[in-house]
């Protein structure tokens, strides 16, 4: 299921690394599901339709805003709506964008089956389709952006084996990953078990359990890792916790047990939580994906397509993603994450993705003052 890594992203020449400074509570009151971000710059029309806000804050945080400023600098007319996790709302969404006469749709979907049927009744009427940040498996949808989703994962793994090499021997780990309906989460985890699994086969780290969690729910999230926790015995030396949404659930019930700061935990997104969690020394680390960057390269190709210029979409998505239920492969633009340690936190603030503010308060702002975070 490894994807096609572009090493050269010369198609996101203009993609600058640096983000625009617009944090995780930044996001309107409704989730953008009632009220349209269209523009009145009167150009073609462009449907996105985002997943939820539960699991994550990027998804209004940051994805939003940052698609919208980018697909308006391409000069089209975006609205971006959110489907808050429900299937039926995420199709009715869809057909009302279809009925609105958009060129273009770009969905970001809860799952893979209400995606593969929104790009199908699309494309009957002529609308380009882009899977953004996740593959719908067995659809139909022409391109695919997003990063490699498969180092994601082995990001996470080698943050936790770099973080437990001093354990001893059968160190014990577990792993709270994310739906098993998400394309993303099951690539994290093939990412995760590149690193992870040699040291499990040698019997450097024992696997305690790999639990999957539905619709990445934090609180469930929370549940299932303390149940597997106390089962246990209480004993945990490591968890990989696939986002940072899970990473602070786990880290909650870690602080009831007395073992947070004592047991490092992984994490992905980046988000002011997460990375107050890694200054505090309760995260080990996060990921930090640059959203602009994503959200650039969706407007560019959604340019080319609305004009109806498909060479400069294939040059653009010069990538492949291998739809392994279609048995397919989607044309993609695939870009590159960072792991973020607490030593490396400075340079999240630098690029801004978050200001000093969100992550500099009273808890964590002896470590910002020490890295020169303001």
């Amino acid at each position: 299921m490894r994807s096609k890594s572009l090493a050269s992203i010369a198609v996101t020449a203009g993609l600058a690394l640096a983000v625009t400074a617009c944090g995780a509570n930044t996001s309107s009151g409704n989730g953008g599901t009632s009220n349209s971000n269209s523009g009145s710059s009167g150009g073609t029309k462009v449907g996105v339709i985002l997943p939820e806000t539960a699991s994550s804050a990027r998804w209004e945080g940051f994805d939003k805003p940052l698609l919208d400023a980018a697909l308006k600098k391409e000069g089209l007319d975006p609205d971006i709506q959110n489907a808050q996790g429900d299937v039926q709302k995420f199709s009715t969404l869809a057909d009302g964008m279809i009925n609105a006469g958009v060129k273009v749709l770009i969905i970001a979907t809860p799952n893979s089956e209400v995606g593969a049927s929104v790009a199908k009744k699309a494309q009957a009427q002529g609308i380009q389709v882009i899977d953004y940040d996740r593959l719908n498996l067995n659809g139909s949808s022409s391109y695919y952006v997003s990063f490699d989703n498969v180092k994601v994962g082995e990001l996470q793994g080698q943050g936790l084996a770099d973080a437990m090499k001093a354990s001893p021997q059968g160190a014990n780990v577990i792993e709270i990953e994310g739906s098993p309906t998400d394309n993303n989460a099951t690539l994290f985890h093939e990412g995760q078990q590149k690193v992870l699994k040699p040291l499990y086969d040698s019997g450097k780290l024992k696997l305690v359990q790999s639990q999957p969690i539905d619709n990445w729910d934090n609180q469930k999230g929370g549940q299932v890792f303390e149940q597997i926790l106390t089962s246990n015995g209480g004993k945990v030396d490591g968890v990989v916790a696939a986002n940072d949404g899970l990473a602070g659930a786990v880290i909650t019930i870690l602080k009831k047990v007395g073992l947070n700061g004592k047991v490092p935990v992984t994490g992905q997104d980046a988000t002011p939580d997460g990375l107050q969690a890694v200054l505090r020394g309760e995260q080990y680390m996060t990921v930090f994906k640059p959203i602009k960057d994503e959200a650039e390269a969706a407007a560019k190709l959604a340019a080319a397509l609305a004009k109806g210029d498909t060479a400069a979409a294939d040059a653009l998505a010069s990538g492949t993603t291998k739809d392994t239920k279609g048995n397919r492969d989607v044309k993609s633009v695939l870009l590159t994450a960072q792991l973020i340690t607490k030593d490396k936190v400075k340079s999240v603030v630098d690029a801004g993705f978050v200001k000093a503010s969100e992550i500099c308060v009273a808890a964590t702002q002896a470590a910002c003052t020490e890295l020169g975070i303001k």
